[in-house]
């Protein structure tokens, strides 16, 4: 006869465990709308400190439950790099950026894999166009099968960043290597940007997932980490640069040409 606390055991699901866990800290809110991020494997609580540009506006209880084991920027612009200084004197670790951020230690090349912990991977994607340095990092929890992208300011919800130091094609090609990343990968863009975004996005592109997303931020005032790439290349007109309906439209022919016509649109919008 079988035990009854074994037979009760075989009846018991095992409980879905996430490993990584993403902490989302608004800086500059009303103003430059800048976002830092913990990225945190749960196992061994090493984490990585991303975009951490306003020291004063990161309360100290956010380190209170992690191990910080790297600073890391999506660029070298001050909003993002501004607090290199201030925490890595604070936490004596590594700078992971690209080749222009301050203090920089380490560079990783596009497509490297990197370890965070016991069960989360993360690779580096050079996205140069808004800056020449920017990277995006995918990250996944090997476990799970979560995936998430921090953005930077190449790719905003429903938008993307001005081409401060490239052209048009280096961003079509860079959101080109962010579309082709699993469709179920989370977004976590580097601004909270995503009404200014969707009045643009609705003068040039008409569907119903853009329609959800208007409606969304009329109710929700945070956007990052509820959307995908696959919503991206619903409602993001950039992620759309092959659409012929939308080329039609705006009379060009080519991909490169409408994304440097459709940022030019969103600059003087």
């Amino acid at each position: 006869m079988v035990p009854l606390f074994k037979r009760l055991s075989t009846r018991i699901p095992r409980l879905h465990q996430r490993n990584m866990h993403i902490k989302s800290i608004p800086m500059r809110w009303g103003s430059g709308d800048n976002y830092a991020y913990i990225l945190t494997d749960t196992a061994t609580k090493s984490s990585w400190l991303i975009d951490s540009a306003f020291p004063k506006d990161i309360p100290e209880s956010s380190f209170s439950d992690v191990k910080i084991d790297a600073i890391v920027n999506t660029h070298h612009h001050g909003d993002h790099s501004g607090g290199n200084a201030t925490y890595k004197k604070k936490f004596g670790v590594q700078i992971i950026a690209g080749r222009d951020s301050p203090l920089v230690d380490y560079t990783p090349a596009d497509g490297e894999v990197m370890q965070l912990g016991q069960d989360v991977s993360v690779k580096a994607i050079h996205t140069p166009c808004h800056t020449q340095d920017s990277i995006c990092y995918f990250a996944e929890d090997k476990k799970t099968g979560e995936k998430a992208l921090f953005s930077g300011d190449t790719l905003f919800n429903s938008g993307c960043g001005r081409f401060f130091e490239g052209t048009p094609k280096e961003m079509l090609d860079s959101l080109g290597k962010l579309a082709r990343l699993p469709s179920d990968t989370v977004v976590y863009p580097g601004h909270e940007y995503t009404k200014s975004n969707v009045k643009f996005s609705k003068t040039v592109l008409k569907n119903e997932a853009l329609d959800k997303l208007d409606d969304f931020c009329k109710e929700n005032e945070v956007t990052t980490g509820k959307f995908t790439i696959k919503d991206e290349l619903a409602f993001n007109p950039f992620m759309r640069c092959d659409d012929e309906e939308l080329k039609a439209k705006l009379h060009v022919a080519d991909d490169a040409e409408l994304m440097g016509l459709l940022r030019e649109m969103k600059n003087n919008f």
